[in-house]
């Protein structure tokens, strides 16, 4: 299992993801650009000592990291408030990527095109979102729940 945060723009939330993929043994690759460096304050105070926990690869693009991904063979499951299909009616397999988008902008058309799934998370009616790194926990739990106790 492994996240991939698609032109992230808010440092904190970032570090926050890297600090959750830390804990719970995930890799976790940044598309790029981001919209701040890693040197940012905010993302090193979000992420905290835990940056040294977690296996983080950087693609210097969305056609870089969909090249890196196709090699491997993974599926790219992309999180949106225009998903599909819910997020718990899904079945995950280990070797999934968990996708989030910029939290300005969501994805590209090409990401949404190259996506193997669309998954939302449902919330209550005339909200809009949430938080990006709320949004991969929830996932990120799901998912693990069920590849460690597959419905069988």
């Amino acid at each position: 299992m492994q996240i991939a945060l698609f032109q992230p723009d808010i440092p904190q939330n970032t570090g926050t993801i890297l600090r959750l993929c830390a804990c719970l043994g995930i890799a976790a690759h940044i598309i790029e650009p981001a919209g701040f460096p890693v040197s940012d304050r905010h993302f090193r105070r979000a992420g905290m000592d835990y940056l040294d926990h977690v296996s983080i690869v950087r693609h210097d693009s969305w056609s870089k990291f969909e090249e890196w991904r196709v090699g491997q063979g993974n599926r790219l499951l992309l999180f949106t408030t225009k998903g599909a299909t819910d997020y718990r009616d899904f079945r995950y397999q280990m070797s999934d990527i968990l996708l989030f988008g910029r939290e300005s902008a969501g994805v590209t058309d090409a990401v949404v095109e190259a996506a193997d799934a669309r998954l939302v998370i449902p919330i209550t009616p005339g909200l809009r979102s949430l938080n990006v790194a709320m949004s991969a926990a929830m996932a990120a739990g799901e998912a693990l729940r069920q590849v460690r106790n597959p419905f069988d």
